[in-house]
């Protein structure tokens, strides 16, 4: 049962910390006394270079670059960096978040949006706060029930949760001030990004865009929790009137009847800056429901403001500019990839730029004043454009990217050739660090039809074709396609600068310090530090779990401090399990913090990743196995993994004791007997029927399982 009660969209509640019965805080008992809660105010946000040694926002300051100008550590004694100390989060699921730390304590926030306190110096926890998320919540979300970190101001915490609510704690003991549903609970919207707070309001955005929902930002006030304003990204009903001038605009790029499928997506999911001097707030903005275009908004048309950069007045949501990355998107090409903003010099004048690659593997530079394309490139290789033409300022197309007759083999894929993971950029070197992926996947129109299903992912796509090959040989002969990089790139040039080659394709975010070093933590359990200019290794430490966290840095007592929170998850933690090494797979979450001279050790992880395959007999038929593989593809995919094989977050299936048991299969997957778990029902979605064809697939996929390990053991 849920035991927070949920409000409608616009209701306040307003609790003082006693009176919180559904997730009270949990102090840790101490001696001594509590440092002061985070006395954080508009001006030091602004000033935020003039304090170094914290750590005030997601991405330092309101420019979002991920530098810091601390050079304590530097390349020549970064290798004297040892554990200093660790505190467990005592979690199994991805951890995403950003660590704050401000006035000698670190505010940050673990799977299911749970927030910790801890005293900066020693990691000892002063507070948590657990909002108490229905476990079936994870059935709205298209990649693990991560966070990426809460926002402080005026002694406050806020924090964005899972399930939409916007919560205000009080910084000094973790009890709710108040919160507030930021969207209707009834639809399949979920929080996973960090808010800011700018000029004395919280800003937040949502996910759940393939779940069928109609993305937006919204602003709210620190003191109370009230909505301010709220701007949607893509339009609604024409029949119900626009909003403002932009959806009205926004609307002459659609066709057919988008808001019919669930909305039209566009969720501000994650990228924001800010421009005090301009008084701009930029935003990202994600794709489309469904993906597939055709079905979308058939007739074409550019589909603002899916896909797009946008800029707006903080004080009323105002729309002032944008650029879209992705017309038409229907790739899953995502514009909510991280926005840094910077003064740089072009051609002998000085520019205010923004940059970003985003998903779709170029990267740009814009006038941040007006959102003109100043310059792009791709910055890895890529199959569905040749180019951006910058006179338009549009990608040019490959003919049949948009898979409309037939099977069309993209890069990036729906991944990205950057997702969420934060780059970060060195006013001292002039390069960007960018995490790089770099994975294919085939595009085709759905072969059964497009049927739209209310709150589950709708892509739109091929699930089958989509999925990993039959045979074998050819599964491992994609392994050297998928891959990941850190890539230094220049930004003046648009070109890269150096790169180096990890061993798996999901990584960390990274940091730059004025110490010449970028810290990246790695999905074979590494965090290492590379020769800003040069990318040459100078240090590693074992983490014992994949890294997909950013680093930051802060100083405390003259000491610089570098602290990043591991534990492996995420998207292609979860689908990707065919193609992620053992040394990713054991989800160990930590807060890991380090300093010159320390010498603090890990205890050892005991992991065996291996699947016991007990399959019963198939005795299904071919169309079933068939069916069962398109709705598999459909709904299970995102937890699960890519053709039922797991990444080992969530249980493998093809080793389920229910594969020999229909009733108990149907209890789970129709009745919820796991929903305590995560694993919610699906009876909306699914009969019987369906219901028993997914069982008969993932069968003979246990089947193949077990006779491929057989055959790699002898």
């Amino acid at each position: 049962m849920q035991r927070i009660r949920m409000m409608g969209a616009a209701a306040i509640l307003v609790l003082g910390a006693s009176a919180w019965l559904g997730c009270a805080a949990q102090p840790e008992a101490e001696s001594s006394p509590r440092p002061a809660a985070a006395a954080v105010d508009s001006d030091r946000l602004l000033n935020a270079d003039a304090e170094p040694g914290s750590w005030m926002s997601y991405g330092r300051n309101y420019s979002e670059q991920r530098f810091s100008p601390l050079d304590q550590i530097r390349e020549d004694n970064v290798g004297d960096l040892g554990l200093a100390w660790s505190f467990d989060l005592e979690t199994k699921r991805g951890i995403e978040a950003t660590s704050i730390v401000v006035d000698g304590v670190m505010y940050m926030t673990s799977a299911w949006s749970i927030v910790h306190a801890l005293d900066a110096r020693t990691g000892r926890k002063l507070w948590s706060y657990d909002p108490q998320v229905a476990k079936d919540k994870s059935k709205h979300t298209c990649c693990d029930v991560v966070n990426r970190g809460v926002a402080v101001y005026q002694g406050q915490v806020f924090v964005g949760v899972l399930d939409g609510r916007l919560v205000a704690l009080d910084a000094a003991t973790g009890g709710v001030n108040w919160e507030v549903a930021t969207v209707d609970p009834k639809l399949p919207y979920t929080i996973t990004g960090a808010p800011r707070v700018i000029k004395g309001k919280v800003l937040i955005g949502n996910g759940g865009a393939e779940f069928g929902v109609r993305g937006f930002i919204a602003a709210y006030d620190v003191a109370s929790g009230e909505r301010l304003w709220q701007f949607f990204t893509v339009p609604g009903d024409p029949a119900k009137g626009f909003e403002n001038d932009a959806m009205k605009m926004a609307a002459d790029t659609w066709n057919g009847e988008w808001w019919k499928l669930g909305g039209g997506g566009g969720t501000v999911w994650d990228a924001m800056a800010y421009d005090p001097e301009l008084d701009l707030l930029y935003i990202g903005v994600g794709n489309g429901t469904p993906w597939n275009q055709q079905i979308r908004s058939p007739g074409g048309g550019d589909n603002l403001f899916l896909s797009s950069i946008v800029a707006l007045r903080p004080d009323s949501g105002e729309y002032v500019w944008h650029y879209q990355t992705t017309p038409g998107e229907t790739w899953d090409y995502t514009a909510t990839q991280h926005i840094i903003l910077a003064d740089m010099e072009i051609e002998g004048r000085t520019r205010k730029v923004l940059m970003q690659a985003p998903k779709n593997g170029f990267f740009y530079v814009l006038d941040r004043t007006d959102g003109s394309l100043l310059s792009a490139n791709n910055y890895i290789p890529i199959t569905w454009a040749s180019h951006v033409d910058m006179k338009t300022g549009r990608p040019v197309e490959t003919e049949g990217a948009r898979y409309e007759n037939k099977t069309f083999l993209l890069m990036p894929s729906y991944l990205g050739g950057h997702n969420w993971h934060p780059m970060s950029f060195n006013p001292q070197t002039g390069l960007v660090y960018i995490p790089v992926l770099d994975i294919p996947a085939n595009y085709a129109q759905p072969a059964a039809g497009f049927v739209y299903r209310p709150g589950v992912a709708n892509l739109g796509i091929d699930g089958p074709t989509s999925g990993l090959p039959d045979k074998q040989a050819e599964r491992d002969a994609l392994r050297p396609l998928i891959a990941g990089r850190l890539v230094a790139w220049d930004p003046k040039a648009q070109k890269e600068a150096w790169r180096v080659e990890h061993s798996g394709a999901w990584n960390g975010g990274t940091l730059t310090t004025a110490g010449n070093l970028v810290f990246q933590g790695t999905a074979d359990a590494r965090l290492k530090a590379f020769r800003a200019n040069d990318g040459k290794l100078l240090w590693e430490f074992p983490t014992q779990t994949g890294v997909v966290a950013p680093a930051m840095t802060y100083e405390l007592d003259g000491e610089q401090y570098l602290s990043i929170n591991v534990g492996w998850g995420g998207a292609f933690a979860l689908v990707f399990g065919e193609y992620i090494q053992p040394e990713s797979m054991p989800n160990v979450s930590r807060v890991l913090t380090f300093k010159l001279g320390a010498t603090g050790e890990l205890p050892e992880v005991d992991w065996k990743p291996v699947v016991a395959f007990n399959p019963p007999a198939q005795t299904a038929s071919a169309e079933q196995i068939a069916e069962g593989h398109n709705l598999y593809q459909e709904i299970c995919l995102g937890c699960h993994g890519l053709n039922a094989v797991s990444g080992l977050l969530i249980p493998d299936l093809r080793g389920s004791a229910l594969l020999h048991d229909q009733r108990g299969w149907d209890n789970v997957v129709l009745g919820g007997g796991l929903r305590a778990r995560g694993m919610a029902s699906f009876a909306d979605e699914l009969d019987g029927a369906q219901a028993a064809a997914i069982r008969a697939y993932v069968i003979e996929q246990a089947i193949r399982g077990k006779r491929v390990q057989e055959a790699r053991a002898q």
